[in-house]
């Protein structure tokens, strides 16, 4: 008698997942991050460092700040490098003068600057003997105390004239500035320097900001390229959508005299003081 045979068992099929490969992780973990520091740096945080001495006395050379980025809406100069993708400005919002404000300068060398906002759309300007006048009224400059700097890496002899070098009591170098305080209509103070009498920025013709910009000065204001003077000498007017950002706090500051080969000077550079200043 033939017996039907008895069909094998069906094998059993299991989904065999593939190896992860770690170079793949650690890929979309770098990709990830990436896209979120350009979020972040983009439409949120910014920081910046100061490289130069046009807005002493309140940023020196070393500083480092947070810029927030929404305070006066967003445009391409919001992005990295200022890629075109974003057309005009959106959100936008104007600046308040006094405001302390990361902008990008006028072409062919753009490249990123703080100046503070001294002038809106229709305001008139104008410096007479190192004072400026504010639609036609002087905005109030007094005279206050020294404004006193150690000479350093960051802030050497060089960039100190001669007639303010100085040592204080304990026979160190340092650097002594006039200093003034200015207040604006809208009670806005904040220090300015003016260190000598000088033609070209401290008596100038009048200047009628137009729509659409603003007017910024340094407060170091015998040496700064701003607003006073057409570019490529100055910046000429600024306008809005350039503006990147507004300046909130420094968060570190060093004087320069940091070694990458002696960690203990990263630390002693540190100038602690100046950490968390805000504007």
């Amino acid at each position: 008698m033939d017996q039907t045979p008895t069909p094998a068992p069906a094998a059993t099929t299991a989904t065999v997942k593939p190896p992860r490969s770690e170079l793949n992780e650690t890929l979309r973990f770098l990709v990830k991050l990436a896209i979120a520091v350009l979020i972040l740096r983009s439409f949120l945080f910014a920081p910046f460092s100061i490289p130069s001495e046009s807005m002493l006395p309140r940023l020196l050379i070393g500083d480092y700040l947070f810029v927030t980025k929404w305070n006066y809406g967003y445009s391409r100069w919001s992005l990295p490098g200022g890629v075109p993708l974003i057309p005009g400005r959106i959100l936008g919002r104007d600046p308040t003068r006094g405001d302390v404000v990361v902008f990008r300068s006028p072409e062919p060398d753009d490249h990123d600057v703080i100046k503070r906002v001294i002038g809106l759309p229709g305001d008139t300007i104008q410096v007479r003997r190192g004072q400026v006048i504010l639609n036609g009224k002087p905005i109030p400059k007094q005279r206050v105390a020294d404004f006193v700097l150690p000479l350093t890496p960051n802030f050497d002899a060089q960039k100190c004239g001669s007639q303010f070098q100085d040592v204080d009591a304990a026979g160190v170098p340092i650097c002594r500035y006039p200093r003034f305080r200015e207040t604006l209509p809208n009670g806005k103070s904040y220090m300015v320097l003016d260190q000598a009498d000088i033609p070209q920025a401290d008596d100038t013709g009048l200047y009628t900001v137009p729509a659409g910009d603003v007017f910024l000065m340094g407060d170091n204001r015998d040496d700064s390229a701003d607003s006073r003077f057409p570019a490529p000498i100055g910046m000429g007017y600024i306008p809005m959508e350039r503006i990147e950002g507004k300046a909130v706090v420094t968060f570190f500051s060093t004087d320069g005299n940091a070694s990458w080969i002696n960690p203990v000077s990263w630390f002693t550079a540190a100038r602690w003081q100046r950490i968390g200043e805000g504007f």
